[in-house]
């Protein structure tokens, strides 16, 4: 039997802007094989596949597929898929609740005009261990004098492991360069999914990111990394509120907004519905 497949663009401000996510509904019976061979051919960071769930509190379970792997759980394919869900149950308001390998997540979603906006919980954030500034830096193909003087780059997560790498200037982000190989290499080697470049202003309240994703470079907006560095600027400045820009030097514009609740980050942005149809699996 068809499945139903929806494709949105999320923390986009408008069409073909944000990051692209591919749906698959009444994915109980799709083997995790199907689940690979799809993510692989849509070509998208990710494509996401709503099955039944298993634990008490979830309304539905996210499995998350890179054309790599399968994610235990990260940011804009959780926002879509909230909203693909709601639009499938002709709901125009909801709040769900998700469950993904990382545990369950509560997810907010509203429709606006010809678009919605959808926000999660993340899980409260695990800071880790501090990186020097050199090795973080030469990974985006940066030196030590790149780095922000007073923010040093550390490890950190919500459920996916990044590397928060502050630098001191908006310029610097955009002149990022890092080789791939070296840089998933190095990747590999701390244990981690995600590089987040950033510059932030935290009395402003905004910053302006780039994120490497390993297995497959460059992404244009990343809630898994922006939650994280939510977390990881409340600790280290008291900055509650942040807006990020990303994906602006892939063609990519991505807008992500960031509130600390109670310590926890709580993550949103825009999502614009773009394609509905069918996929045939079997």
């Amino acid at each position: 039997m068809p499945h139903r497949i929806s494709w949105l663009d999320v923390f986009a401000e408008r069409p073909l802007a944000g990051n692209g996510l591919a749906v698959v509904d009444d994915a109980d019976e799709v083997s995790d094989e199907q689940m690979l061979a799809l993510a692989r051919e849509t070509r998208l960071s990710e494509t996401t596949f709503v099955q039944s769930p298993d634990a008490a509190a979830a309304d539905y379970r996210n499995r998350i597929w890179t054309p790599r792997q399968e994610l235990p759980f990260a940011g804009h394919p959780s926002l879509g898929t909230a909203v693909a869900v709601a639009r499938w149950r002709g709901l125009d308001e909801a709040s769900f609740v998700q469950q993904t390998a990382a545990g369950v997540q509560p997810i907010e979603v509203t429709r606006e005009d010809e678009g919605w906006w959808a926000s999660m919980l993340q899980n409260r954030a695990e800071l880790g261990e501090e990186i020097d500034r050199e090795t973080a830096m030469a990974i985006a193909g940066l030196t030590a004098g790149d780095a922000d003087p007073e923010l040093p780059p550390q490890l950190a997560s919500t459920g996916l492991p990044q590397l928060i790498a502050p630098v001191a200037s908006s310029a610097a982000v955009t002149a990022a360069r890092p080789e791939l190989p070296a840089l998933e290499a190095e990747l590999e080697r701390l244990g981690i999914d995600s590089f987040y470049l950033c510059w932030v202003e935290p009395a402003a309240e905004r910053a302006h990111c780039r994120c490497f994703v390993l297995g497959i470079g460059e992404d244009p907006a990343t809630g898994s990394a922006a939650g994280p560095l939510g977390a990881y600027l409340a600790e280290r400045t008291g900055c509650e509120r942040l807006v990020i820009r990303q994906g602006e030097e892939m063609g990519r514009p991505s807008l992500i907004e960031v509130e600390m609740v109670d310590g926890t980050p709580r993550v949103g942005g825009g999502v614009i519905p773009l394609i509905d149809g069918e996929v045939s699996l079997t």
